[in-house]
């Protein structure tokens, strides 16, 4: 292979990943400040403040198989510009949103632009990455929303409270409109090759083209996990507070953030050089190991500890899972599973977020962690049987032509 058709850095990925970045920052920017807004704002009591963030996730769940549909039949790039104009429009209707209400419909439609361009910079990533480097070349986008995960909330939190609402939503709208920027610096290759399909796929909608079965194993295996991941997002800050250490929450993913960008070069190699195997079993071990600890955790450095294994558990899992979700189909179809892929993942964090609630309430945190150590380790034999099998037998199988191959040659 050429270095040529082996880059991986190059305008598009580089442009498609910062502007992933600028997506998820607007995301996380929102996730925090969204119930602060909701209560002390606009007066609104604590169902309505977790219904903003639900509204949200739930469109952008419902339009992600539409999504993957138009890439396939249109163009990732158009539907990616259609959806970005969308996304930073919403950003603007928070201003005059007056009434829950109408900041329900604002947070739907703003949903909307958000699944619908998720979906667009992953298939568009899975079209760009070279095949030789497709582990590593995901791993680095993922990261991409990995650093927004810990900027956003920090950067959403620190302006609201230094700079009121008004320039919370200015800031929000500002890095909408960034993504927007660098999404149109994306070209899509062989856009002429994907024009000649449209008239190949422009057949009969059905409704099972709206999911791609192929990618289902994995995007399950995903969404089981992240349903233990969920715990983290939505109550690890508080979990803090109970135990005592809120001077050190903040930091906590800092530091996953730290050791998911130490490890990248590392783990993305070793997945292309060895396949999805190697690198899956001990990252769920090491995400595992550090809900385990994270549950015992009385001090900073056993909290900050947990938050390294974590970083390197899930935050290897994730992109793997992704990788595994386009290479297991036809290019044609890489937007579909890419769209199947995100929907469940989506849906195991609404349903973990909703689960971790219920059972807060009845539990101990600390407990409620401990457990889910178990839970993500059972989660090695589901891994197992609806996908960890099947590529070790494809591995074995690759193995054995290349051999016999070898044989003839000589």
């Amino acid at each position: 292979m050429s270095d040529v058709t082996s880059r991986l850095w190059t305008k598009n990925f580089i442009s498609v990943s910062i502007s992933n970045f600028f997506l998820f920052m607007t995301f996380y920017f929102l996730l925090v400040t969204m119930p602060v807004y909701v209560l002390n704002e606009m007066g609104g009591t604590a169902s309505e403040a977790g219904l903003a963030t639900t509204i949200f996730l739930l469109s952008s769940i419902l339009i992600r198989p539409l999504a993957g549909q138009w890439i396939e039949r249109v163009n990732g790039r158009l539907i990616l510009l259609v959806s970005l104009v969308i996304f930073s429009g919403a950003s603007l209707l928070y201003f005059i949103a007056d009434t829950i209400i109408e900041l329900m419909v604002v947070r739907f439609i703003h949903g909307i632009g958000f699944g619908m361009a998720t979906t667009a910079t992953g298939s568009i990533v899975a079209a760009i990455v070279p095949d030789s480097r497709r582990g590593e070349g995901v791993g680095y986008f993922v990261l991409s929303s990995n650093l927004a995960m810990v900027i956003g909330p920090f950067l959403g939190l620190t302006t609201m409270q230094a700079g009121g609402v008004s320039n919370m939503l200015m800031m929000s709208s500002v890095s909408a409109a960034l993504g927007f920027v660098m999404g149109i610096l994306i070209t899509v290759p062989d856009e002429k090759k994907g024009q000649k399909q449209v008239k190949h796929v422009k057949s009969p909608f059905r409704f099972k083209e709206l999911i791609e079965i192929n990618a289902l194993p994995i995007a399950i295996s995903g969404g089981f996990f992240a349903m233990a991941y969920a715990s983290l997002l939505s109550f690890v800050s508080i979990y803090a507070v109970d135990i005592g250490l809120q001077s050190v929450s903040s930091y906590f993913f800092v530091v996953y953030a730290i050791v998911l960008l130490l490890s990248r070069p590392y783990t993305g190699k070793w997945y292309d050089l060895y396949g999805a195997n190697v690198i899956i079993y001990p990252a769920i071990i090491f995400f595992a190991i550090g809900m385990m600890i994270l549950g015992s955790a009385q001090t900073a450095f056993m909290f900050l500890l947990a938050a390294g294994f974590a970083g390197l558990g899930w935050g290897t899992l994730f992109p793997s899972f992704q990788t595994i979700a386009i290479t297991s189909v036809p290019p044609k179809r890489r937007p579909v599973a890419t769209a199947t892929f995100l929907s469940v993942y989506d849906l195991g964090i609404g349903l973990g977020s909703l689960l971790v609630g219920l059972l807060a309430a009845k539990i101990s945190l600390a407990n409620l962690y401990g457990y889910s150590s178990l839970y993500i380790l059972a989660g090695l034999v589901l891994y197992y049987f609806l996908q960890g099998r099947k590529l070790r037998l494809e591995k074995k199988q690759k193995e054995q032509e290349q051999k016999q191959k070898q044989l003839v040659d000589i």
